[in-house]
């Protein structure tokens, strides 16, 4: 009896905690299974078996090998056609390419191409094509085993009960069927979305900083003079003179020593200022040359969002320095190091030989272009992989090949073809998803172990069987979809997976559609910007307010919702 109230105190703080408090979700599972540990509710061993439970383990491989995938260039390759003259087209051209590309590949790398075809198109408002371009990303993550890491937690929760996961197909029939729903409704709703302007972003403009040295050549001739009002991709904007801002500049203008010579203009040309003596750009000022330079879009709650690049400490911090900065259609003035970061930047970095061992970067950008003016991704590369990727699936399929097997030798390949270095996957390595699914499926054995699970299911037997098990299953879904709208998908389903399975069990039913119901739930965040990062992505870029979310996501959710609903019992009965 004191273990069963010892866990119920643990498990209803971990709920507050994760509904009303600010902390990582990691520390928060992590301090409750200490607890747990520590309190004897749960013994050493079974902590250390679910530390290397082997769907754990499928899910850290795919997610290290989600990282080659998302370099590959066919949907690149592709996003160029989607836009149309026509609304419908394109929004259903936009949808179904994303819903695909997000059920084989991180949905997050999905949404980060596809922005910049969104806000460079010249037919629609970005602000009509970001939120149902997030949405598509979401409902294409229900289709396979791997489209979303809330499916892989529930099939390493369903492991770890019964010693076999769910199958890479399990959730086609479902997901298919609720992308289809889920842009039907996107149709209906889209017309609820706010119309922003419907000039299209010059996504390659960059505001790019070059200081001219104390003894360059430039000095004491004009604009004209020095030709650098003759330069075609990089245009002359501002001019940065002590406390003065010097704008617009004229070509008799005259360059002073220490001057800042503010360009907007593609990134790639940015070489051209090399032909300048004693021109200096701001990168170089920090101490890093431009041989390694990426592409990245500064992510909501990021630790440097709303700091100047200065105040941030950026090259301490990132091992990097900002060569050039945009933000959507907006001017951008002063020094570049003055400037304010705000979620959805994109930013131009010039990096260090540690950037890519640094843990945070993860949680401050979402890499575009980790190549900006290096080598790309190889025909040859590209086929390989996504040959690769098809054997693994197949084979995995017809059972003649582990998923976790196929998917480590996939990785090995990636990683031979330098698709992949091993200091990405170091800095990449999804550690805080290790300690979450770590420690929840931990608690879920503290639970058994204290025989709360089966005090429960036998004192709430008599009312579910009264009530039967669909609506039981109806409960279980928007728990989960209310639990994700609250926190994040991830904790939502490590939180639902125990109750559901408990309670299909005490109905004496098939724990399949309640497991499925957790799954599809955890994964039903349309109402708001919270329970799903590309939903964040792009409340910025478009800039969505929640009622916009909750209008254009309410018809999604509803039409997601009857369609998962009506068709769980049929696909997996009781």
């Amino acid at each position: 009896m004191i273990d069963q109230i010892l866990i119920s105190v643990l498990f209803l703080g971990l709920l507050g905690s994760l509904i009303f408090s600010d902390w990582p979700a990691s520390k928060i599972f992590v301090g409750a299974m200490l607890a747990a540990y520590f309190l004897d509710l749960v013994e050493t061993s079974q902590m250390l078996e679910k530390a290397t439970n082997t769907g754990l383990v499928t899910l850290i491989l795919l997610l290290l090998v989600s990282i080659g995938l998302e370099k590959l260039s066919w949907l690149n390759r592709l996003s160029g056609r989607l836009i149309s003259p026509s609304y419908v087209l394109t929004l259903l051209r936009l949808g179904g390419v994303t819903a695909l590309f997000s059920a084989f590949v991180n949905n997050t790398a999905v949404v980060a191409t596809l922005t910049t075809t969104v806000r460079a198109n010249r037919h629609h408002p970005a602000s009509r094509l970001l939120i149902p371009l997030s949405y598509a990303a979401i409902l294409g993550g229900t289709v396979t085993l791997i489209g979303t890491s809330t499916n892989l937690i529930v099939s390493s929760f369903l492991e770890d009960a019964t010693g076999s996961g769910l199958a890479f197909f399990d959730f086609l029939p479902i997901g298919l069927a609720a992308v289809v729903a889920g842009l039907v409704a996107l149709l209906f709703s889209s017309r609820l979305l706010p119309i922003g302007s419907s000039d299209p972003v010059q996504v390659a403009e960059y505001v790019i900083e070059a200081e001219v040295g104390p003894y360059s050549s430039l000095i004491g001739k004009s604009l004209a003079e020095n030709g650098l009002r003759e330069l075609d991709a990089l245009f002359l904007v501002e001019i940065v003179r002590a406390d003065h801002l010097i704008s617009p500049v004229a070509p008799t203008e005259f360059i002073e020593a220490g001057d800042k010579l503010i360009f907007s203009g593609d990134i790639t040309q940015v070489n051209a200022l090399d032909a300048f003596d004693g021109l200096q750009l701001f990168a170089v000022e920090e101490g890093l040359l431009r041989e390694n330079m990426v592409e990245v879009i500064v992510m909501p709650n990021a630790a440097i969002e709303g700091k100047t690049i200065k105040e941030s400490g950026f090259r301490s911090l990132f091992d990097a320095a900002v060569v050039g900065m945009r933000r959507g259609g907006k001017r951008l003035s002063g020094k570049l190091g003055n400037i304010t970061i705000q979620a959805g930047d994109n930013l131009v970095l010039a990096t260090g030989p540690d950037f890519n061992e640094r843990k945070n970067l993860d949680k401050n950008f979402v890499v575009v272009d980790d190549a900006v003016t290096g080598s790309k991704i190889t025909p040859f590369q590209n086929l390989f992989v996504t040959l690769g990727l098809g054997g693994v699936v197949l084979l995995a399929a017809l059972e003649r090949l582990p998923l976790v097997k196929g998917l480590a030798l996939l990785l090995v390949c990636m990683l031979g073809l330098g698709l992949v270095r091993g200091s990405e996957l170091r800095r990449r390595f999804p550690f805080e998803i290790w300690l979450i699914i770590t420690a929840a499926l931990t608690l879920s054995q503290a639970l058994t172990n204290s025989g709360l699970v089966e005090a429960l299911a036998a004192g709430l037997q008599t009312e579910l069987i009264a009530l039967g098990p669909w609506l039981a299953l109806a409960g279980i879904y928007f728990g989960a979809l209310l639990l994700t709208e609250l926190m994040t998908n991830n904790a939502a389903a490590a939180l639902s997976f125990p109750i559901a399975f408990g309670i299909a069990e005490s109905l004496g039913v098939s724990v399949m559609p309640f497991v499925m119901a957790v799954a599809y739930g955890a994964s039903a965040s349309f109402l708001t910007p919270y329970g799903y990062t590309t939903n964040l992505m792009v409340q910025n870029l478009g800039g969505y307010t929640l009622r916009d979310y909750c209008r254009s996501g309410l018809p999604v959710s509803l039409a997601y919702s009857a369609t998962v609903l009506w068709l769980l019992p049929i696909i997996f009965p009781f």
